[in-house]
């Protein structure tokens, strides 16, 4: 087996394709520009779009897992629909006529919501995704399965909730560095349960999906395990950074209403309310476990924070 791997030199890019020279699986990264990803070839296939020419990347892959997409950037509609889904699309139509024979996708939790209050989201749950990227990615998730029931080629999605680990950016890395400054985080009231994933957990997660014959056709969602609450894991981040934690209590209403006022009301509300899923599909049907634990995960992460000087 030959891998496609998109979006190589990214976040999670970086941990699957390490993970899979490790196993002494062949692998490929498409990225944007000419870089080295590790042990594998890279090829340069430019900005991904309802345009991209993936032949070349495509040559002699007998399997994609599709990572590269636009997030954590004030795109519009417009560019999520252009990247995210059309780019989508149009990978997958060559890949099925590039003889594909698997194809693995990264989605996102936030293709079905956005927070609970019941209880854990299941894969059967009626999607309601909350703003623009959620749309998108669930867009991307149907495009895809439209494609792969024309071409006859496997499609499996992924559905991950929040992802840290070495390399993590956006609202993960600055409560890190809001830990590791000392800073109070007035957060001790909150009562919230989130999911959370380890990055080499979500890779060896998206290596069983291209192994296993179990997973054709089917989404899942997957996490480390019990889910968190916010000032846990402040506790949790400050053990591992060896920082004393200073948490400060306050009613979590008026910190999102604080949040609201200064143009920050969405990270505020991460802070504050639960997104838990519950991943019991793939443990069961794959016979998948994360191979990191909560606690080795934020202390890797830890380390790789220190070592980078910030």
């Amino acid at each position: 087996m030959r891998v496609l791997v998109t979006g190589a030199n990214g976040f999670v890019g970086r941990a699957l394709c390490g993970l899979l020279a490790s196993r002494g699986v062949a692998y490929r990264g498409a990225v944007r520009a000419a870089v080295g990803t590790g042990a594998g070839e890279s090829i340069a296939v430019g900005n991904i779009g309802p345009s991209t020419e993936w032949s070349s990347a495509l040559a002699g892959c007998s399997a994609v897992v599709h990572l590269a997409n636009l997030a954590h950037s004030p795109a519009d509609r417009a560019e999520l629909e252009a990247v995210n889904v059309e780019g989508t699309r149009r990978l997958a139509r060559q890949a099925g006529a590039a003889g594909v024979r698997r194809m693995v996708f990264m989605s996102s939790v936030k293709a079905l919501c956005e927070e609970t209050v019941r209880g854990p989201v299941t894969e059967s749950r009626v999607p309601e995704p909350a703003d623009d990227y959620g749309r998108a990615k669930l867009a991307a998730e149907r495009a895809l399965a439209e494609v792969a029931a024309k071409a006859g080629f496997e499609a499996v999605i992924l559905r991950p909730p929040l992802v840290y680990g070495p390399g993590v950016r956006a609202n993960f890395l600055t409560l890190m560095r809001a830990v590791q400054r000392g800073l109070p985080l007035p957060v001790g009231a909150v009562r919230n349960r989130r999911s959370l994933i380890y990055v080499g957990n979500l890779a060896d997660a998206v290596l069983r999906c291209l192994e296993a014959p179990e997973a054709v056709g089917k989404t899942y969602l997957v996490a480390d395990g019990a889910p968190v609450s916010t000032p846990d894991l402040a506790r949790a981040l400050a053990h591992a950074l060896g920082r004393p934690p200073r948490i400060l209590g306050c009613p979590p209403r008026l910190l999102e209403l604080a949040g609201t006022l200064i143009g920050r009301g969405a990270e505020v509300r991460r802070l504050t309310r639960s997104l838990e899923v519950d991943d019991s599909a793939i443990r069961s049907q794959l016979r998948w476990r994360p191979q990191y634990s909560f606690e080795e995960g934020l202390r890797v992460t830890a380390e790789w924070y220190r070592a980078r000087g910030s």
